[in-house]
């Protein structure tokens, strides 16, 4: 036993340091994306448009947009873009509220806020969420488990995934909603009670992803439930997962 003991004190503090600081991230990660309109090479240039594999991007006279409800952080765009207009950072916080905040136009994005006092006070201290993989590739699904480990510890926040719906206060969704999961959604969400929050994590449950069009598929939640938190990425890094339910949860700022 005295052993045992003497590796754990060994070993140290395992868990991240996040929230308190914040998380580096690797020099490979492609996080939220910024766009430099002053460097654009004007209407007639349309490389970072062509390249992009989901079609995430417009361009007009006022320049490029990038939806990030759709894209996939391939990183073509980027490389495609001789100019310069559009480059990756390693900011991994891109959650938002409102589906229409997920269209970037330059610099900066609008993230999430926190949920209105009433529901904080509800929620805030200890939310359930039951998961449903709507038809996810399980890529979103296994960041989402990550978050269970030693390394993130999810529950030191009071957050926790439960088996049952009757026992959760919301959803979190991956998936684009296959048509073979429809009903099983709109089945889960019922059974969950008032107030009840839902979460959709990736590009998938957000537009579609690269299932986007696909006759199989609803693509992602929308108009088929109230959404209280987008958290886009293809799939989103865990840091990007748990930097928005804090936010929603009013935890950070």
């Amino acid at each position: 036993m005295l052993k045992e003991i003497a590796a754990r004190i060994k070993q140290g503090y395992r868990t991240a340091p996040f929230p308190s600081r914040e998380m580096k991230m690797p020099e490979r990660y492609l996080g939220l994306p910024i766009i430099d309109r002053k460097k654009c090479d004007g209407a007639n240039c349309m490389k970072c448009v062509n390249s992009c594999p989901v079609s995430c991007i417009t361009k007009t006279d006022k320049g490029v947009t990038i939806d990030l409800g759709i894209c996939i952080f391939c990183g073509e765009c980027a490389r495609a873009c001789s100019s310069g207009t559009i480059s990756f950072s390693r900011n991994y916080a891109m959650s938002v509220n409102n589906r229409a905040d997920l269209k970037l136009e330059g610099k900066t994005l609008k993230l999430a806020k926190a949920l209105e006092d009433k529901s904080k006070a509800i929620f805030g201290r200890s939310l359930k969420l039951r998961e449903v993989s709507a038809g996810g590739c399980n890529a979103c699904e296994a960041d989402t488990n990550v978050l269970n480990t030693l390394a993130w510890d999810l529950g030191r926040f009071g957050i926790q995934f439960v088996a049952s719906p009757r026992h959760a206060d919301g959803l979190l969704i991956t998936g684009p909603v296959t048509k073979n999961m429809l009903l099983a959604l709109k089945k889960t969400y019922d059974a969950v009670a008032e107030p009840k929050l839902v979460i959709v994590v990736g590009a998938c449950a957000i537009s579609g992803g690269i299932y986007k069009g696909h006759p199989e598929t609803k693509n992602g939640v929308e108009n088929m439930v109230p959404i209280d938190l987008y958290i886009p990425g293809c799939p989103p890094h865990p840091a990007t997962i748990l930097d928005g339910l804090l936010r929603l949860l009013g935890r950070i700022e």
